[in-house]
């Protein structure tokens, strides 16, 4: 699936042994090794779906819209997939690498050498996989590559084969299309879920597809969070505070997941330049392109511009053999 952040898609899967660090937030919450926990996870799952919801644009606004506001620049994506495959390092990709023994990969694990190494010795699943942001850059022995986007897998495919990484692409919707989507060794999401309205089945499925970890990535807070003042000023619209990563993490406990947590800041900033973030919020507010140079003064103004880079936290959970 592609996606949302700017960000970006079964039944029940097994719990996880849980992976625990010292200084990290790792508190495991209550178990259900069948899967599904009672009322807890009914609770969680409704309260995050019906938050998210909130998040839709009101109809006579995106009426009014030239362009669709959640379209994706494929360009955009690709641009920083080459950046991560510049520099393939980061708190991700070092959880990936250790799902494997150190002597399976030849390096020790849990440093940031790990995260630099060479090819992952393992196959990788990365589930709304975009341009490949969150996989390629640990070059995998097998790469399986899903995303609702045709254009981003070609994209995804033009790199992978550059780097002379075997990948099969399944476009279409996560968990939708997990009934023809291999098992593998590890499986990825990075900055997907605030586009998942029923996550219990999204991670259930995940989890159900690695035969050794799942690894997540999201931003802290809904990735478009950023705009909410841009929002207020334009529409004197109120724009929702929540949910945050902290219910994805409620979510994926109360299925029986021992999920560690570390946080971390986002590699660069999200937009290079004050133009380029204008244009980008004139879409997403659903503005006329011409009032971008309005929408500049207004960030400036009212804070949104200079970006500080994001504020990313990366959840992972290992899966019994």
């Amino acid at each position: 699936m592609t996606k949302l952040t700017e960000g970006r898609g079964g039944g029940p899967g097994p719990a996880g042994t849980g992976t625990y660090h010292p200084g990290m937030d790792a508190t495991q919450g209550p178990e259900n090794a069948a899967g599904w926990p009672d009322a807890g996870l009914a609770e969680a799952a409704e309260r995050w779906r019906r938050e998210l919801a909130a998040w839709a644009i009101p109809e006579e606004i995106l009426a009014a819209a030239p362009a669709d506001p959640w379209r994706h620049d494929v360009s955009r994506f690709a641009r920083r997939t080459d950046a991560a495959i510049a520099r393939p390092a980061g708190p991700t990709a070092r959880r990936v690498r250790e799902a494997l023994p150190p002597e399976a990969s030849g390096t020790s694990a849990g440093t940031d050498a790990a995260a630099q190494a060479g090819p992952f010795p393992g196959s990788l699943l990365d589930v709304g996989a975009g341009t490949g942001a969150a996989s390629l850059p640990l070059r995998p022995r097998e790469l399986i590559a899903v995303d609702e986007s045709a254009a981003m897998l070609d994209e995804l495919t033009r790199r992978a084969e550059g780097l002379g990484v075997p990948v099969r692409v399944i476009e279409g919707r996560w968990p939708d299309v997990a009934g023809r989507t291999p098992v593998a060794d590890v499986a990825v999401c990075a900055h997907v879920v605030f586009n998942v309205p029923d996550l219990p089945e999204f991670f259930a499925a995940l989890t159900a597809h690695a035969r050794r970890r799942v690894v997540v990535e999201l931003p802290e807070r809904h990735p478009t969070s950023w705009l909410n003042p841009l929002w207020e000023h334009f529409h004197g619209l109120r724009r929702p505070a929540t949910p945050t990563y902290a219910d994805a993490v409620a979510i994926a406990r109360a299925l029986g997941y021992g999920v560690a947590v570390e946080r971390h800041r986002a590699p660069d900033a999200h937009y290079a330049t004050l133009e380029e973030m204008a244009a980008s919020a004139c879409r997403r507010l659903c503005l006329d392109p011409g009032r971008a140079a309005e929408v500049a003064a207004a960030a400036e103004r009212l804070g949104v511009w200079p970006m500080e880079p994001a504020r990313w936290v990366t959840l992972w959970w290992d899966v019994p053999s």
